[in-house]
């Protein structure tokens, strides 16, 4: 089966490669810049869910083909689960990574560790245009915000290295590839996702 992996982000794109790879053979893996697609659609969900079902919708029937589409962020709790839906967006579209950390530091600037309790999540949506189907699964991972970040950064990924993950107390960003395995919401929602699609039957 063909899939469009219905992103731009290469971390992205590279991190659903990398899931589909350990929990399927049977999908073939599609880019937008394989289809020489450089559209993208306006986010104008509420939620991971929404915004998630709307990229994959919006690929899908323009690549003709079934699409997976990620939508996720970070949720501050004591800024009231900002910048959620607008993570990627928080200082418009243009922010840097570099930019996106430093803002972040600043908005929670006085604010002790035990006050600082994030999580990062991860809402996968699956569209087949052919028959309308719709398959989504939203996974997360807790922690807080850091006093400052690592020196590593990941591209496409800026707020990971503010992030430290409750189950290791250790950065994000820091993590161990086994560690990773086990905690990242990406991965564990593919793992739940890729089934099943695999499952679903042939028309």
């Amino acid at each position: 089966m063909k899939v469009l992996l219905a992103t731009q982000n290469p971390a992205k794109i590279a991190e659903l490669k990398h899931g589909i790879a350990l929990y399927s053979g049977d999908i073939e893996c599609v880019t937008l810049a394989d289809l020489q697609i450089n559209n993208e659609p306006s986010e104008t969900g509420k939620t991971f869910e929404e915004n998630s079902l709307l990229k994959a919708r919006y690929y899908a029937e323009k690549a003709h083909l079934p699409a997976l589409a990620d939508d996720g962020g970070i949720m501050i709790d004591i800024l009231n689960g900002e910048p959620g839906i607008k993570s990627k967006r928080w200082l418009g579209r243009g922010a840097t990574d570099s930019e996106l950390i430093k803002h972040t530091l600043l908005r929670l600037n006085g604010v002790p560790l035990e006050k600082r309790t994030a999580r990062l999540a991860a809402c996968l949506t699956f569209f087949n245009p052919e028959t309308n189907q719709v398959i989504q699964q939203q996974e997360a991972v807790e922690g807080y915000i850091a006093l400052e970040p690592t020196k590593k950064i990941i591209p496409g990924f800026p707020y990971r290295s503010l992030f430290v993950v409750d189950a290791f107390d250790t950065y994000y960003d820091e993590l161990t590839e086994d560690e990773h395995a086990k905690i990242n919401h990406r991965l564990r929602a593919i793992s739940e996702l890729v089934p099943r699609i695999t499952n679903i039957p042939e028309e």
